[in-house]
């Protein structure tokens, strides 16, 4: 189905609230799921709604929360998420280092014990909006989910890695993926009739390659997926350079800025949270902006100037791609799965949300 962005902003921010949000945070929750279906993020767009639910209830995220600064200099800081929803208490962090670099040029801000932060580009886009270059290094304490190079055990998380560079009169330059082979969201969308997965993303525990959800999630029922109910794992890309970055964002995003790691969850911490270390520079600290821009710009042409491998290719920059899809499904619609929307108008159902309220799949 295709269903209009703001329809589903709609719609999603009325399952929050139903849920026990407030209409101001249900409307801040949507809103950035479906930015990440417009932008082609599936992954970490409004499937993840029932899971989201489903922690709510049971108080692995805590609705209406606000963050507190745990420790503080002009250039740093640290913030404690407090379990709330990554949409709430995320972009108070990165405002926050926003504030900090423009004043003076440079800022670090580690958070800790947010829930699910949802795609990481949203944030370094926010800092690109300020004219600023962001890099962002994350973690996912307590999920076990991808193999480390030469491994067949669960031993890193999907670990996100994230670099934002403003450029005027075009769309910030911004480099977003999870550092396994594929996120554990696009695992999600292939299991509810998204998107496949590539026949050798997952290794079981023999070491052999698979493409099958139930490799990750177990025997797929029709309830939210589980991935400890499964014995196999997500790969890391890149072989060991993949491998090596996710490690670091373990290092930095999980134990630097007390997350904690993704190893076995802690004793009481039974629920799932982001750590996020981010370095915030305004670039006139470094050098002149215009000189800075005109480089950019010529490498750019350079580096789009490639023959492609393909007939009718084209080589793309990071970020170009979210940029065509956000205009493209802005204007036709955000294309669901069945599966995965039959799975959000039963969540929808079962918090009571009004049948009228329901958009009719089209």
């Amino acid at each position: 189905m295709l269903i209009q962005a703001q329809r589903l902003r709609d719609f999603a921010a009325d399952i929050f609230t139903a849920a026990g949000t407030s209409r101001e945070e249900g409307e801040r929750v949507a809103r950035y799921l479906v930015e990440a279906n417009l932008t082609g993020h599936d992954s970490h767009g409004v499937v993840r709604v029932p899971r989201y639910v489903q922690w709510l209830q049971s108080g692995f995220i805590v609705a209406g929360v606000t963050p507190t600064i745990e420790r503080e200099t002009p250039i740093t800081a640290v913030v404690d998420g407090k379990y709330g929803f990554g949409q709430t208490v995320t972009p108070i962090a990165v405002r926050l280092g926003i504030a900090k670099a423009k004043a003076s040029g440079l800022a670090a801000i580690a958070l800790k014990n947010s829930s699910h932060l949802g795609r990481v580009g949203d944030w370094g886009e926010m800092a690109a909006a300020e004219d600023l270059v962001a890099i962002h290094f994350v973690n996912v304490h307590g999920s076990l989910l991808v193999a480390p190079f030469g491994g067949v055990d669960r031993r890193l998380s999907t670990a996100p890695y994230c670099v934002a560079v403003p450029l005027p009169d075009r769309a910030p330059v911004v480099l977003d993926f999870a550092t396994s082979y594929v996120a554990e969201g696009k695992v999600l969308v292939a299991s509810r009739g998204g998107k496949k997965i590539p026949a050798d993303a997952l290794i079981r525990p023999d070491g052999t390659l698979s493409g099958d959800p139930e490799t990750l999630y177990g025997p797929l029922g029709s309830g939210d997926r589980t991935p400890e109910n499964g014995d196999g794992a997500i790969r890391a890309f890149g072989l060991h350079k993949g491998s090596g970055l996710a490690f670091m964002c373990e290092i930095l995003g999980g134990a630097l800025t007390g997350n904690g790691t993704c190893g076995p969850r802690e004793q009481g911490r039974g629920r799932i949270t982001n750590g996020m270390l981010s370095f915030y520079l305004r670039p006139d600290v470094i050098d002149e902006p215009a000189a800075f821009v005109a480089r950019a710009e010529r490498y750019i042409a350079f580096y789009k100037s490639s023959r492609p491998a393909e007939p009718g290719g084209e080589v793309l920059i990071p970020g170009e791609m979210e940029a065509r899809n956000r205009a493209e499904r802005g204007a036709k619609g955000i294309p669901l799965p069945d599966d995965t929307w039959n799975s959000i108008v039963a969540t929808a159902q079962s918090v009571g949300v009004e049948g009228a309220r329901i958009p009719a799949a089209a």
